[in-house]
């Protein structure tokens, strides 16, 4: 196996967010196909949360990716703290409204209510990270939210506690919640394998067994985020050893003592 083999690996775990690195997992394909099913439904909002890391901003791009062509979806992958900014970016990207100067929600009320008579489709907003809005705000999102005019699907990160951080904001609301979680061992080694595979580095995909995969996963505890960054860096270290002492690796498996130094080297562990 060549360095620039190990050297393209790691860019296979980039800590990015798009849809078409979206790795198809059984309990993930349901919990996806899940969230898709209760978009059609009349409902008012739908919450999708879990630990950061988890894959809420992945799920969010795939919906785009996959309902934009079909109705009107916008996205907000960062969150428009300022009220008048918002409800701006709003009545431009929903009704092509382009609005001078500021414009407050009753204003935008209007707007909404002007340009949603007779609309068979209702739009669906789509907010990453909801849980940095102000609260003043997300109150104007439930108000908008109970005009059945816009549709929202939001995610939320959970507390150590596990409860939602704004479950008083949203308890009348959410007519549908998804929790996604982390992987099992089993999913994580094929999370892996997949990531790989999908880009043609089958012998890097064939370094990962159940072994190896299984000490990812105790560093990681299957955070999909924190499993990007380890693998991401076991690369760069490989590749590292490819170009300055190739004969002290192997290159058929993935070493312990690689796996705890990318895990060091990324602060999972300490030195």
């Amino acid at each position: 196996m060549k360095n620039n083999i190990f050297e393209s690996s790691k860019s296979v775990f980039l800590d990015s967010v798009n849809a078409k690195d979206y790795v198809q997992l059984d309990r993930v394909s349901t919990i996806y196909q899940s969230l898709k099913d209760s978009v059609k439904k009349p409902l008012k909002m739908i919450l999708l949360f879990g630990k950061p890391g988890t894959g809420k901003s992945m799920f969010l791009n795939k919906l785009y990716h996959d309902l934009s062509t079909l109705q009107k979806v916008v996205i907000y992958q960062t969150p428009i703290l300022d009220e008048n900014e918002f409800v701006k970016s709003l009545a431009q990207d929903l009704f092509n409204v382009k609005y001078q100067g500021e414009l407050n929600f009753t204003q935008f009320m209007s707007i909404v209510k002007e340009n949603s008579n007779d609309k068979p489709e209702v739009p669906l907003v789509l907010l990453d990270e909801a849980q940095l809005y102000p609260s003043v705000l997300m109150e104007k999102i439930r108000l908008l939210s109970d005009t059945r005019s816009v549709k929202f699907v939001i995610t939320l990160h959970k507390t150590q506690k596990e409860d939602l951080i704004a479950k008083e904001h949203f308890k009348t609301r959410i007519w549908e919640t998804i929790e996604l979680e982390n992987a099992s061992n089993k999913e994580l080694k094929i999370y892996i394998q997949k990531k790989l595979m999908k880009a043609n580095y089958f012998d890097s995909a064939n370094m990962f067994n159940k072994t190896n995969v299984n000490l990812v996963h105790k560093l990681t505890k299957g955070n999909y985020r924190e499993t990007n960054k380890l693998l991401y860096t076991l690369f760069d270290i490989y590749s590292w050893y490819m170009q300055n002492s190739p004969s002290s690796i192997k290159t058929n498996e993935i070493s312990k003592k690689i796996i705890e130094m990318a895990a060091i080297h990324t602060g999972i562990i300490d030195a």
